[in-house]
């Protein structure tokens, strides 16, 4: 399912800010900035960028309550430099790090990682590894990274990949879409989400939310997420899919009676320089 774009109200035409990589890539994203220092990062899903319209509806919730938000392109997407990749499940959650050293330099206070489908998988990457954001949300996020793989590239890819090297994507119209290596192949079937999930400290809160209806991600990942995260909350609607068609206030709500009690306590998590 492609992903949705919001249009862009004056409100939320958010402040440019391009940030570089450890590639040297520039990132680019978008501040949306209030009186506070306290910041939300957003990360978007695969072959989405930051105006999908779920990060530009938490944004707006954000900043309606006082908090500042920061949406971005991964590298190889949106506006972002770099080439695509299929994968990319490390450089993502590297250029995660990237973005929140900018806005800890910057004196923000980061208090919450939240990401959409692969983008929630970046923020569980980013947690496991650096231990210094108290908040987690991730919305779809898919743990069994070996499925879901023959809905995009075929049910013979690993035979069509070792035989060429790569696959080429085409759409409906067989029109091409990207190009998966057998490199970007191996990242993602090489990244270990149950050691990642077990990693993540008990000091940071973990919400994750799912869509019962999700016809991309099945809502069985979310229980796993649910039983190797120490600190973790689970949250399954009903009725929704994975981009919460008709859910979108119940989603936005969720996340923000989640994030919200952080405003107001301390927690030993915070990003060091």
């Amino acid at each position: 399912m492609p992903p949705e774009k919001s249009p862009q109200s004056p409100a939320l035409s958010g402040q440019k800010v391009l940030i570089s990589n450890e590639h040297g890539e520039k990132l680019v994203g978008l501040l949306h900035q209030t009186s506070s220092k306290k910041l939300v990062i957003l990360c978007h899903g695969f072959r989405a960028t930051k105006d999908d319209s779920i990060l530009v509806d938490l944004a707006a919730a954000f900043t309606a309550e006082g908090i500042s938000a920061f949406r971005f392109d991964f590298s190889g997407n949106g506006e972002s430099e770099g080439e695509f990749q299929y994968g990319s499940y490390r450089k993502e959650a590297a250029d995660l790090r990237s973005v929140v050293l900018y806005f800890s330099e910057q004196k923000y206070d980061i208090i919450a990682l939240i990401g959409h489908s692969k983008g929630g998988n970046a923020v569980l990457l980013y947690a496991s590894k650096y231990h210094d954001v108290p908040v987690i949300v991730n919305i779809s996020g898919r743990f069994a990274l070996e499925r879901g793989i023959d809905g995009r590239l075929g049910r013979n890819f690993m035979q069509r990949i070792n035989k060429d090297g790569y696959i080429d994507v085409k759409n409906r119209k067989g029109e091409f879409e990207y190009r998966v290596s057998k490199a970007s192949l191996e990242d993602r079937l090489s990244t270990d989400t149950l050691l990642s999930s077990r990693a993540i400290s008990k000091d940071c809160r973990v919400l994750t939310i799912h869509g019962a209806k999700d016809e991309i991600v099945p809502a069985e990942d979310a229980v796993q997420f649910a039983a190797n995260i120490p600190n973790h909350e689970l949250r399954i609607i009903a009725e929704a899919n994975h981009r919460y068609t008709g859910h979108e206030q119940e989603l936005t709500s969720l996340v923000l009676g989640f994030v919200r009690p952080h405003l107001r306590s301390t927690s030993p998590l915070r990003p060091k320089l």
